[in-house]
């Protein structure tokens, strides 16, 4: 459960059952279904997916409505994880509900643990969750992007940041 200025927010891991659930939530909140294909490639691609890394957040009749996904990535040979995407339902936006879920994903990725996450986003929103320019620590990426939405966090302060680029999984194609 985590808490924001106005909500209690259960989170959990995915089930089966959340599925197409989630693939409305993320359909609803980007403007194609490129995203909501991507998490179904993921879902489906053995090397990326990581059981209990699919985390939703759920209203209080228990349906969810943000999810936050962590799937396997690499920069350069060390493993690492990759956030995205990450989605609210339009009606829950600015509710804490995304926050929570990658709040609660971020632990469980730590609980398993994993060391080190990627993230291409807002510059202005994941520095919340200590996630800082990846190229600060000499994390590069095969694909150009402002260098401000290019962003990484070690889970663990005993293990820095490698150096390297990223490599994500194959439905990223990049």
């Amino acid at each position: 459960m985590t808490a924001s200025r106005t909500h209690t927010w259960h989170t959990r891991a995915e089930t089966a059952a959340d599925v197409p659930a989630i693939r409305e939530i993320v359909l609803a909140a980007f403007p194609t279904a490129e995203e909501a294909d991507l998490v179904d490639a993921l879902r489906a691609d053995p090397a990326a997916w990581i059981d209990g890394l699919s985390v939703v957040a759920t209203d209080q009749h228990g349906a969810p409505v943000a999810h936050a996904l962590l799937t396997r990535c690499h920069i350069d040979a060390a493993p690492a994880l990759c956030l995205a995407p990450c989605a609210v339902l339009p009606a829950h936006q600015r509710t804490g509900a995304g926050s929570a879920a990658i709040r609660t994903a971020l632990d469980y990725a730590r609980e398993r643990g994993e060391h080190h996450v990627v993230v291409l986003g807002h510059p202005e929103y994941y520095p919340r969750f200590g996630f800082t320019p990846a190229s600060a620590a000499g994390i590069g990426l095969s694909i150009d992007v402002p260098d401000e939405a290019s962003m990484a966090l070690t889970l663990d302060d005993a293990d820095p940041l490698p150096r390297g680029t990223v490599r994500y999984a194959a439905p990223f194609g990049i």
